[in-house]
């Protein structure tokens, strides 16, 4: 996805949350001194594969036949250590480092490209953890206009851009486990992530024309993100 696609959407985020982008550029360019451009090569198995992208949820843990029947398995932040427990190996990690810095950095010392995002809320974070990663395995990853090393392929949290990142490696289908957009113990700033998050990849299927399985019997409910196309 070009940016110039993903910033009309971008600027609704900002608005509906009272953002400020100031605060995220800061972040990319703390990111972008700490990395050098992604090698795509890395990623070049997920072309025309069928990739699973993994969310947090409990309900991962009794969907790990997903995982294990796809081509390419991409985690979203703790699912990643839900599915090295189960043994079941991860293609790509996608964070913004705020639960488990350690995994992702365990991961690219072990050859598995981990997509660090930066956001004007995590700037101690990219400071504090990226150094530490192999940086040969970070694809550094912003949600405002990209600079140096940085790319933004769209989507906000860790669990929809892990879609959006899927998508632009071109991925034949995305399958979905451990998600859960109704989870009842959530704080409503994290409900309104997921409500977003929802529209997004409600956007994501219309751009690929598939119909992916996690928004069965919500979609009638979703509208697209103001200033999508």
């Amino acid at each position: 996805m070009r940016y110039d696609t993903w910033r009309p959407v971008y600027e609704s985020i900002l608005e509906g949350f009272g953002y400020d982008a100031t605060g995220d550029e800061r972040a990319r360019d703390e990111l972008a001194l700490l990395c050098e451009p992604f090698d795509h090569r890395k990623l070049a198995h997920v072309r025309d594969a069928t990739v699973a992208i993994c969310g947090g949820a409990d309900s991962l843990a009794d969907e790990l036949a997903v995982a294990r029947r796809a081509d390419v398995v991409v985690a979203a932040s703790v699912a990643a250590d839900t599915l090295r427990e189960a043994r079941v190996d991860v293609d790509l990690m996608v964070t913004d480092l705020d639960k488990n810095p350690d995994t992702a950095r365990h991961l690219t010392r072990e050859g598995v490209p981990v997509a660090a995002h930066a956001h004007g809320d995590n700037v101690d974070l990219v400071k504090r953890e990226v150094p530490g990663y192999d940086d040969e395995f970070v694809l550094p990853t912003v949600q405002c206009a990209p600079t140096g090393p940085t790319e933004n392929f769209g989507g906000f949290t860790d669990g929809d851009r892990a879609a959006f990142i899927a998508d632009a490696f071109g991925a034949a289908e995305l399958r979905f486990a451990g998600w859960d957009f109704d989870d009842p113990t959530v704080t409503d700033a994290k409900r309104h992530k997921l409500e977003w998050a929802a529209r997004l990849l409600y956007w994501l299927e219309q751009r690929r024309g598939e119909r992916f399985g996690v928004l069965d019997g919500r979609r009638e409910s979703l509208t697209l993100p103001p200033g999508s196309s």
